[in-house]
C-alpha cells in the first residue's frame, strides 16, 4: 500500500498541475462539512486514538455541545486556554520529521531546480541567520491542527506564497521530507520576541486543505501572546520553525506536543 501511495503521490498528483490540485482539493475537503461526515467520527477515533483520554481535553470548533461535521472534529479546540509555563514552546502538535542548524541544511531537488530550506520561508528566507534552528514538524491527520505563537512578541512581516498542494507525508520523500514546504501554497509569518529575537514560522497546506485560517487578530505590528493561536489549517499541514534556540526536549522521529518547551 505504502509503494502505491509513494507512486500516485510522487508520479500521478505531484504532476498535476497547481490549478486542478486545488480544484481536487476543494471538492474532496467539501466532504467533510456535510453533516452526515460525523458518522466517521466514531471509527476514525477507534482507529486513530489508542489513548481515549487524549480527545477529552478538546471541544467542537463549532461551539456545540457534539461535532456537528468531520471538519468541525478536526479543527477542533482547547476545552481550556494552553498553559505555558516557558518562554518559547512548540507551536504546534506533530512529528517532528526534520531539524538541523540552517547553515547545514542541504539543498533540496524541486522541479530540476536546487533550493536552500531557506526558500520555505520566501522572503524572509535570506534574513535567516545561519545559526538558527530548522524544524518541520508534520501534523497528522489525527494530530490537533491548529498553529500557536512560540513566543510573545510582535508581529513583524506576513507573507502568502501560492503554490502546489502535493502530499505532505514526510516517509514518501525519503531524505528530503522538506521537499512539500518548497513546493506547496503556505503563509509565512516572522515574529519579533520581547527579547529582540526574530522567529520565522511557515505553515505549509497540501492536499484537501480548502483553506490555511489565520486569526483575525493577526495583523503587522500586533502583539501576540505564548500560546496565542495563529491559524487553523482544514485538513492535513506541515510547519516549519526557524529559531533562534536549540531543541532540548525532542529528536527527529518523535512526536511534540502544542505548548510544551522547545
Amino acid at each position: 500500500m505504502r509503494r502505491f501511495i509513494r507512486f500516485f503521490s510522487l508520479n500521478l498528483w505531484g504532476n498535476l498541475p497547481s490549478a486542478w490540485q486545488r480544484a481536487l482539493s476543494k471538492g474532496y475537503a467539501q466532504v467533510y462539512n456535510k453533516s452526515y461526515s460525523r458518522l466517521i467520527i466514531g471509527p476514525y477515533c477507534k482507529f486513530n486514538y489508542k489513548d481515549p483520554s487524549y480527545l477529552t481535553q478538546f471541544k467542537p470548533a463549532s461551539g456545540k455541545n457534539t461535532y456537528q461535521n468531520f471538519q468541525d472534529f478536526f479543527t477542533r479546540v482547547y476545552k481550556e486556554p494552553l498553559q505555558i509555563s516557558c518562554s518559547a514552546a512548540w507551536p504546534c502538535e506533530g512529528l517532528l520529521c526534520e531539524y538541523g542548524k540552517v547553515s547545514d541544511t542541504k539543498l533540496v531537488t524541486v522541479k530540476g531546480q536546487k533550493r536552500h530550506l531557506r526558500n520555505v520561508f520566501g522572503e524572509l528566507g535570506n534574513s535567516i541567520p545561519d545559526h538558527y534552528y530548522f524544524s518541520n514538524v508534520f501534523l497528522h491527520n489525527n494530530n490537533y491542527h491548529r498553529i500557536h505563537s512560540p513566543v510573545s512578541g510582535t508581529i513583524t512581516h506576513i507573507e502568502h506564497i501560492p503554490g502546489d498542494l502535493v502530499v505532505l507525508r514526510p516517509w514518501i520523500y525519503k531524505n528530503d521530507p522538506s521537499l512539500p514546504a518548497l513546493r506547496n501554497e503556505r503563509i509565512n509569518v516572522a515574529i519579533q520576541s520581547k527579547n529582540n529575537k526574530q522567529w520565522f514560522l511557515s505553515i505549509v497546506g497540501g492536499p484537501a486543505v480548502g483553506t490555511i485560517v489565520m486569526a483575525q487578530t493577526l495583523a503587522h505590528g500586533s502583539m501576540v501572546k505564548i500560546g496565542e493561536e495563529l491559524a487553523t489549517f482544514l485538513l492535513g499541514s506541515t510547519c516549519c520553525i526557524a529559531s533562534p534556540l536549540p531543541i532540548q526536549h525532542a529528536s527527529v522521529g518523535q512526536q511534540v506536543t502544542v505548548g510544551k518547551p522547545l
